[in-house]
């Protein structure tokens, strides 16, 4: 095998062989194939793409390339929730405990977050104590107990995807469908779930801007999943305006125990309940018993005692204070009016200027930091009114913050037409 030849039958429009994919794939995890040909057979999948059959089989060699999870002990049904990532998007949170108060097991292997995308472990960590590091054996004997593990993946998961990734970063390659999906579904099989629910983020404050696109890479990703052996539904949801009224990690679990709790902002809970649904029903599991219903389990506090186990097994303090802001700033209305548009970048954007967010995956982000917004669309505003909150531990960033809310909100004559949560439901198709 030669890389030059794989990089020219790619370029070229040929198909890559299984034998050329493992190779490539196994060659460049060791380190004998160089980040320069791999950029550049990055590029040609990007241009070129790849078929059912080499998409599969490069994300099977990826797999490979580390440990597949055993988690065959753990006796509940296995199930997984995977985000494409979206401005306040918590649900992680109050969703795994959910499905595990229901009666499924949720092996949440989740990630930090970059840019404007809000990280699981970044919010995770704003608990006092709260330990992201397990064991696999930790993992199995916390899924059997309680139901639910959120942590971080061990470097042996998917090592050929960490490498692609990083590289992909930075020689123009993170638009590729067949490229994000199998980084995705990679980790999400090597993690040793048996069924596996796909949030889609559609819009504004997502990675997919379009329904078209968001759709291919749903799509793309159910039939990895089947293909591999794993149940995998997705939904496409709406990301062009931010989910809750928080974006910032503390805030953000803040508002998670509220939905825990049976409260919460009526989208967060809507969400959180459908994609619970989903995950219960690709589970096996019938969701019109009250054992299995979610919003029952939402409603009666069993998830929220589950969400206080789950801390407490992984040493955090679930009673413990989350941490605040040293500094905050208000957004007032100039004038009366209704709010014809929230614009979930422009949010997120300030979010990551405040300190909740990161540019370089090594950089720190602050627990406290982030934004609070008072109004959805809609909703009629008199001038005085309190828009948003901005907190930050710098008060030097609050100048970044307040310059990208200018932008974030709209407030007009003319009521926007309500736009639903969930788009679109996509399935395996033969």
């Amino acid at each position: 095998m030669h890389a030059v030849e794989i990089i020219i039958a790619k370029r070229d429009g040929h198909e890559l062989s299984d034998e050329q994919i493992r190779w490539i794939i196994d060659s460049y995890t060791k380190g004998t194939v160089p980040d320069e040909q791999i950029a550049s057979l990055l590029m040609a999948i990007l241009w070129r793409g790849m078929n059912d059959r080499e998409l599969a089989t490069w994300t099977q060699a990826m797999i490979d390339s580390g440990e597949r999870i055993d988690l065959s002990s753990v006796t509940r049904p296995l199930v997984d929730k995977h985000s494409t990532g979206g401005v306040g998007d918590k649900i992680s949170l109050p969703l795994c405990p959910l499905v595990a108060a229901c009666g499924g097991a949720v092996p949440q292997l989740s990630g930090r977050g970059l840019g404007i995308t809000g990280g699981t472990l970044d919010k995770m960590e704003s608990i006092a104590g709260w330990n992201m590091m397990l064991t696999n054996e930790q993992m199995a004997e916390q899924l059997e107990s309680i139901g639910v593990v959120i942590c971080a993946a061990g470097a042996d998961l998917a090592p050929a995807d960490k490498k692609l990734y990083a590289l992909r970063d930075v020689v123009g390659c993170v638009e590729s469908i067949p490229l994000i999906s199998s980084s995705i579904m990679s980790k999400k099989i090597a993690e040793g779930t048996q069924s596996l629910v796909l949030d889609v983020k559609v819009g504004r404050g997502a990675f997919m801007k379009t329904v078209d696109n968001a759709r291919t890479l749903a799509q793309t990703m159910v039939g990895i999943g089947h293909r591999a052996g794993v149940n995998t539904v997705a939904l496409l949801t709406n990301m062009d305006t931010p989910l809750g009224f928080t974006a910032g990690n503390a805030l953000e679990v803040r508002e998670s125990l509220e939905v825990l709790s049976g409260r919460g902002p009526a989208d967060v809970r809507e969400l959180t309940i459908r994609l619970a649904e989903e995950m219960l029903l690709a589970a096996g599991l019938d969701i019109t018993l009250p054992e299995h219903n979610p919003t029952m389990a939402l409603d009666d506090g069993r998830a929220l005692d589950v969400w206080n186990q789950m801390v407490r097994a992984q040493g955090g303090d679930p009673e413990a204070p989350l941490p605040v802001a040293a500094h905050r700033r208000e957004v007032k209305a100039d004038a009366a009016g209704i709010v014809t548009d929230l614009d979930a970048y422009a949010i997120g954007v300030a979010a990551w200027r405040l300190g909740a967010g990161r540019a370089r995956k090594e950089d720190a982000v602050s627990a406290g930091a982030g934004v609070v917004w008072h109004v959805r669309e809609g909703d009629d505003v008199k001038a005085g009114d309190l828009l948003f909150e901005l907190f930050a531990d710098d008060e030097s960033r609050f100048d970044g913050g307040l310059e990208a809310l200018t932008s974030a909100i709209k407030i007009g004559s003319d009521r926007p037409n309500a736009r639903p949560l969930v788009l679109e439901k996509i399935t395996f198709v033969h």
